[in-house]
């Protein structure tokens, strides 16, 4: 299985916020501590905060923080609503499929089994959990040391 860079992305910003909790975080400090392009990252902001994982505060001492607590976010419910139903093969996409072993493969219901048990074990992982008792990585996502 591939994660997109959406996804990627999503999670990056999403620890970065969690690092950084007691301010307001800019796009332009997560871009270049996180090496995101500030598009992209613009994206995923707009999704992360439609679905309120992020708030947003526009102006001059706008910024971004987290939506919700880091222990209550989920990393299988990240990567699920970012991902979207993107088909794994091509047997996933209904409307494209043109593979001809479809009424008889048993692969398609493996994978699907094996995209559960992978979504289940993200289910498991709250992003505080990436983020507390890390001193490594918050050394890393703090403002002074992301300069490049």
């Amino acid at each position: 299985m591939r994660i997109t860079k959406r996804t990627n992305i999503a999670v990056r910003l999403l620890m970065y916020c969690a690092a950084n909790a007691d301010r307001l975080v800019t796009k332009s400090e997560i871009a270049d501590c996180c090496n995101i392009s500030e598009n992209h990252l613009a994206q995923v902001i707009n999704q992360l905060s439609q679905l309120g994982y992020l708030h947003t505060q526009r102006g001059r001492n706008g910024g971004m923080s987290l939506g919700r607590s880091a222990d209550e976010i989920r990393i299988g419910d990240i990567f699920r609503e970012v991902e979207g139903n993107l088909p794994m093969v091509e047997c996933f996409a209904d409307a494209d499929n043109t593979c001809p072993l479809i009424n008889a493969c048993r692969l398609k219901e493996a994978l699907s089994q094996a995209a559960r048990a992978f979504y289940a074990s993200l289910d498991d992982i709250s992003l505080a959990s990436l983020v507390c008792d890390n001193p490594a990585l918050l050394r890393i996502l703090q403002p002074v040391t992301c300069t490049r």
